[in-house]
């Protein structure tokens, strides 16, 4: 067979060659260095058999793709290391088994149904068995078997391994990777790719923890045990990933909105479903009051929706029963007598439509920007809710563009000016743009190809004048029109995806929308959906880890916090306090009978932005004694100075203090 080299030499090697040939071939300081491949683009590790005529390009460790390859063998080594550690407390092997382990970013994973629980405790004892199995340095072989001997291996044995290979279309073959030998190894169903030995493994990984997953994400299928793993090329990747984590627990928003007050899920109310306490319910209106500020300066009207709509509504707009597995069920009135059907609204959109079409509209109307912030209800499995960041009721800043064909690019322009306003506000500076187009292979689209072509064509034109960095991401577009996807990262450098934009040519084709335009002929209107928020309620969750709940002063639920130093200052506090309430800010007393330094200390703590501490001189003066947060004692001021620039920094939403 021949395969070609990257600069399109030819290399004769025998019937059935691998990449491990072609190291061999050119010479024995590849042979030792080479890890696996890419083979006409796609990536190979030195087992697997070349195609003829094939492209190939070898890997060494230092390409990046090698960190895919010792990801992967590390879920098998994992799996190994699983049985092996059952096998030390009694248990046959063979009562371990095995769903999927695939690598993820930044590390991997296996599925696990063991014969007893694991626990976060077990994940030492079992990370030391894999450093065991990466010194004894297995080799990784490859082989393919037919499909009755691949089921003869697992069928009553293990369910999951054979329901895979059922899967495994005629066409393609069932290849299984052993490391070791049958006895001490082990040998897994898989596709592949892997490093050549276990010992050729970086040691530079961590189990981080243990979570239940369903097989194959179905709540009605058992729940497996997920273990979880990290991986690096380097100990100092490995060290920074891991005081990412640290960070991370630190900043959870889970565990700052129990301790800040800011928010509650309650088992009793339902899953999913967030009530803001009323320090949480500050940032959300601060945050609202914020886009509805910035909206009306760019012609936006605001409307009101309700929380249900007619399900025949949602058949015309497609949302039913395009979505029908995400939304909650209809709500019937049959067994009344009567033939209504409602649903809990999953989408704003169909409802912005019908108050456009509620009277005859002219192209002099046009652009007509609706905008709203409305709550919405998704059916989000219960093993997916997260936080603030998954819920199943959740309120958008909404809004709907409606506007001529010529008008879409300065429209779209327009919204990108506002996402970006928003970003920059919240100091989150660190983003990339992602346009997400339609996948021509996929039927779960709605709508003529031509109008899905100038849409994605006028997003690229937008963003490229916007001077936008982006991305274009096949089979990443809504159902009803591609869009444009903002990804932020916060302050330890996690992505999340924010606002999005999206073109519509369709929605308005489904409910027969028009304009009457210059030629006194009937148009179609074009829809700009758009959130830059996303939902409030996932947005407050990032800003509370990006910002560690350490809020800049214009969304701090309390700004002020007044310390008297004794009772003598008490009247005087309050005094202050009524100045500040006065003057807008949000301000409160500490009149509890503890130590002045603790009541300041407890102020630190809940992240107050500024203590002002009053004594007999401040009140003899009229004056208050200033601590801002991370920059300590500021010293004595007139309080009229104080409000001043406390004031501007609201007032202005700034980032950093003014004192």
């Amino acid at each position: 067979m021949t395969v070609y080299l990257p600069d399109g030499k030819p290399l004769e090697l025998p019937p059935g060659a691998t990449a491990k040939d072609v190291a061999r071939a050119l010479g024995e300081g590849w042979e030792r260095r080479a890890v696996g491949a890419i083979v006409d683009g796609e990536l190979y590790d030195l087992l697997k058999p070349l195609p003829e005529g094939a492209r190939v390009r070898l890997l060494t460790e230092k390409d990046p793709e090698f960190q895919t390859l010792f990801r992967h063998t590390l879920a098998h080594v994992l799996a190994q290391a699983v049985k092996e550690f059952f096998r030390q407390k009694g248990y046959d092997p063979e009562s371990v088994r095995l769903g999927v382990g695939p690598v993820i970013e930044k590390g991997f994973y296996y599925d696990i149904e063991a014969p007893e629980p694991l626990s976060d405790e077990d994940l030492p004892a079992i990370e030391e068995k894999m450093r065991e199995i990466l010194r004894r340095d297995l080799p990784l072989r490859r082989f393919v078997l037919s499909r009755e001997a691949a089921l003869a291996r697992y069928r009553g044995k293990d369910p999951y391994k054979t329901e895979l290979i059922l899967e495994i279309p005629e066409s393609e073959e069932i290849s299984f990777y052993q490391q070791g030998d049958e006895a001490y190894g082990f040998t897994d169903l898989c596709r592949g790719p892997h490093v050549p030995s276990t010992g050729r493994i970086p040691p530079h990984f961590k189990l981080t923890h243990v979570a239940g997953a369903y097989w194959r994400g179905d709540e009605k299928r058992p729940m497996l045990q997920r273990v979880y793993g990290v991986a690096f090329r380097t100990a100092e990747e490995l060290k920074e990933y891991l005081w990412q984590l640290e960070e991370a627990k630190k900043r959870d928003h889970r565990r700052l909105g129990r301790e800040l007050e800011l928010f509650l899920i309650d088992p009793m109310v339902g899953k999913g479903l967030v009530l803001w306490l009323p320090k949480g319910n500050v940032i959300r209106e601060e945050l609202m009051a914020f886009m509805r500020e910035e909206q009306i300066k760019r012609g936006y009207q605001l409307v009101t929706t309700p929380h249900i709509g007619s399900l025949e509504l949602y058949r015309t707009s497609g949302h039913y029963p395009y979505y029908a597995e995400s939304q909650f069920p209809p709500i019937s009135f049959k067994e009344r007598g009567e033939e209504e059907e409602y649903l809990l609204k999953p989408m704003n959109c169909p409802h912005h439509i019908r108050i456009y079409a509620f009277k005859k509209r002219s192209y002099r109307e046009l652009p007509l920007r609706l905008a709203e912030f409305g709550t919405v209800y998704r059916y989000e499995k219960a093993g997916e809710l997260l936080g603030l960041t998954r819920v199943r009721g959740f309120t958008q800043d909404d809004a709907h563009l409606f506007c001529t064909p010529e008008q879409v690019k300065e429209e779209f322009l327009g919204v990108l000016d506002l996402v970006l306003k928003v970003l920059s506000t919240l100091g989150l500076k660190d983003y990339r743009a992602r346009i997400g187009t339609r996948d021509p292979k996929s039927d779960k689209y709605v709508g003529d190809e031509a109008k899905w072509s100038l849409a994605e064509r006028q997003i690229e034109e937008a963003a490229l004048e916007a001077g936008l960095h982006y991305t274009v991401e096949e089979g990443d577009a809504a159902f009803y029109g591609p869009k444009l996807d903002f990804v932020v990262k916060d302050a330890l450098g996690r992505e999340w995806q924010l606002g999005t934009i999206q073109v519509d040519y369709n929605l308005p084709e489904r409910f027969g929308l028009t304009y009457v335009g210059p030629d006194g002929a009937e148009h179609r209107p074009v829809m700009i959906h758009r959130a830059p928020f996303g939902s409030l309620e996932r947005f407050i969750g990032i800003l509370i880890e990006h910002f560690a709940g350490d809020f800049p002063l214009w969304l701090s639920p309390v700004q002020v916090v007044v310390v008297p130093v004794s009772e003598k200052q008490e009247d005087y506090a309050k005094e202050v306090v009524f100045k500040l309430k006065e003057a807008g800010l949000r301000a409160e007393a500490d009149l509890r009978p503890e130590r002045m330094q603790a009541r300041i200390r407890d102020a630190e703590v809940q992240k107050v932005p500024y203590v002002l501490v009053v004594g007999d001189r401040e009140k003899a003066e009229g004056t208050v004694s200033v601590r801002r947060r991370h920059r300590g004692n500021l010293g004595s001021m007139p309080l009229a100075a104080f409000l001043e620039a406390a004031l501007k920094e609201y007032k202005e939403r700034l980032l950093e203090p003014t004192l």
